[in-house]
């Protein structure tokens, strides 16, 4: 046992760079363009899902109707036997579009809930940046 660094200490290994994990994660997870998303807005069977933190969304404002469900909480929130679940994860038939500024983080994040077996799963390309800039829809950012 190392005594300096404690029970559990294991020599570092080599770090996966964030680039490769969304590299891996683009190639793993269907992404919508823009133009894409915006026609699936306001569908009945489409939930927005803004992955971005509360500062981003208060700033920036968000896409029309979509639901804060903050990067950290994600797993959290649609695990069904978590405490901390939340319904809105188990509605049958959904379609979930995640977002966030730049595409990165929610393509991690779609990746990751399709590894959970959430079905039907896609983020948008270029996330909310690429949505401003292309003139979509934006409702004020709201305090989650």
């Amino acid at each position: 046992m190392d005594t300096l660094r404690g029970p559990g200490y294991r020599p570092a290994m080599a770090i996966r760079s964030a680039k490769a994990m969304v590299d891996e994660a683009l190639a793993a997870v269907h992404t919508l363009a823009v133009d894409e998303a915006q026609a699936l807005l306001g569908r009945p069977d489409v939930l927005f899902v803004d992955i971005r933190d509360a500062v981003e969304l208060q700033r920036e404002g968000q896409v029309p109707g979509a639901f804060h469900a903050p990067r950290g909480l994600l797993e959290f929130w649609v695990d069904p036997a978590c405490e901390f679940h939340q319904p809105v994860f188990s509605r049958p038939g959904t379609r979930f579009v995640l977002y966030c500024a730049g595409g990165w983080r929610s393509a991690l994040a779609a990746k990751t809930l399709q590894e959970m077996g959430l079905g039907n799963v896609s983020h948008v390309g270029g996330g909310f940046t690429a949505w401003k800039a292309a003139g979509a829809p934006v409702a004020a950012g709201r305090n989650p």
